[in-house]
């Protein structure tokens, strides 16, 4: 069995929106920090970026106490990206840029502060339906192809060739057995602008066995002689057509990148996660459910879990939790969720401060990825309490 997952550089157009729109609801959580700032007085965000040809719009609604220059924060954001050159698809110095943030709607803020609210705490930022996942097959608890790949894409980005533009995504695919374990990977695929000017003495074949050196050096133990390589398929990526020259760039639009790679049984709820301030449940319950999804596989509940969580806008409890462990829990799944609801506080409030979202900088980091770091929601510091109510819950249900 085969099973693919895709990751795309920070250069690609998509993730230079979804990274604009983050780095703006960081500034305005750094000024509002300087402000003495508390979870009542929170910013409330939801931003939506548009890249074309040469032009960004920046548009959704904000709810803040402060002012900051989003001309300047847009263009600081791409020449970061490595845009400062139109031969590279996009130049940050000179792309045009239209504001068009409104307020936040009075309605929805009376249910995202807790000294407005009817409920007295911070609510859901709206209804959605959000997943967490989690998988024995990779130390991160994540699936193998998903990690790989991000692990390639991120090599491109930090080998320091100048022949490889800031444009670009990759894709892996993993073989699998009949109980579902990785044997190896079948197939590497990279795509990658080439910036001609720093190749134009270099051949298409030297420039694609420099491509297959750098992505067989991350993916070491799982290449093996049969490993097909697939480098740029059409024969030619020019940087000039890369970025927002040939394909517009969207906020949300590669969520399936971000949130594990299209495997099997992770399923995609929600929406997009940057762009939103965190009592927004697109951003803090993915990260909640995610938090619970790998607490229980690192428990050694279940060899693979999803945790599903639905929200009602201004509420902040979830409506309900559900939880698949696809045939691998050791007790059954209801019971798991039944501990889930009692052992995780999966209330915005409570959320935002445990994984510390009113930070400007977990933002900029956010942008890159969602769980291949560090962070509160990726640490495995649930594992004796799951632990422990399993066995309690275990032992009531053999009284009963």
């Amino acid at each position: 069995m085969l099973i693919s997952s895709e990751a795309v550089k920070m250069g690609h157009p998509d993730i230079v929106a979804d990274t604009i729109a983050a780095n703006v609801i960081a500034a305005i959580i750094d000024e509002e920090n300087k402000n003495g700032m508390d979870i009542n007085t929170m910013p409330h965000c939801g931003l939506e970026v548009f890249l074309g040809k040469g032009f960004c719009v920046v548009g959704g609604e904000v709810a803040t106490r402060i002012y900051i220059d989003i001309e300047k924060c847009v263009r600081r954001t791409v020449v970061n990206l490595g845009y400062s050159d139109c031969a590279l698809g996009l130049d940050g110095n000179s792309i045009g840029i239209f504001n068009a943030i409104i307020p936040q709607s009075p309605d929805i803020n009376i249910g995202t502060r807790a000294d407005l609210g009817k409920y007295k705490e911070i609510g859901a930022g709206d209804q959605g339906i959000m997943y967490g996942f989690a998988v024995d097959e990779t130390p991160e608890l994540l699936p193998l192809p998903f990690v790989l790949v991000n692990r390639m894409v991120k090599a491109f980005e930090c080998c320091g060739d100048a022949i490889f533009a800031p444009d670009g995504k990759g894709q892996v695919t993993a073989e699998y057995d009949d109980d579902m374990k990785p044997l190896r990977v079948a197939k590497v695929l990279m795509s990658n602008a080439i910036d001609y000017r720093q190749a134009k003495n270099v051949g298409r074949d030297e420039i694609e066995r420099l491509a297959k050196k750098i992505a067989f050096s991350c993916l070491d133990g799982w290449v093996d002689e049969r490993t097909e390589f697939l480098f740029n398929p059409t024969g030619e990526w020019n940087a000039v057509n890369s970025c927002s020259a040939a394909d517009s760039g969207v906020t949300g639009r590669k969520l399936v990148c971000q949130f594990y790679g299209a495997y099997p049984g992770a399923q995609l709820g929600g929406g997009a996660v940057v762009n939103k301030s965190p009592e927004k449940v697109d951003c803090s319950a993915a990260f909640g459910a995610r938090h619970a999804a790998k607490n229980i596989v690192a428990a050694g509940l279940a060899r693979k879990c999803s945790v599903q969580l639905a929200y009602a806008i201004g509420i902040a409890k979830p409506m309900s939790i559900y939880v698949n462990t696809f045939g691998s829990g050791l007790i059954p799944d209801c019971r798991i969720a039944e501990i889930v609801e009692k052992t995780f506080d999966l209330t915005p409030g409570s959320m935002i401060k445990r994984f510390d979202l009113l930070n400007g900088d977990m933002y900029r980091r956010i942008a890159r990825t969602l769980f291949l770091d560090d962070y509160p929601w990726e640490q495995t510091d649930m594992i004796e309490t799951l632990r422990n109510a399993a066995e309690l819950n275990a032992r009531q249900g053999e009284k009963s």
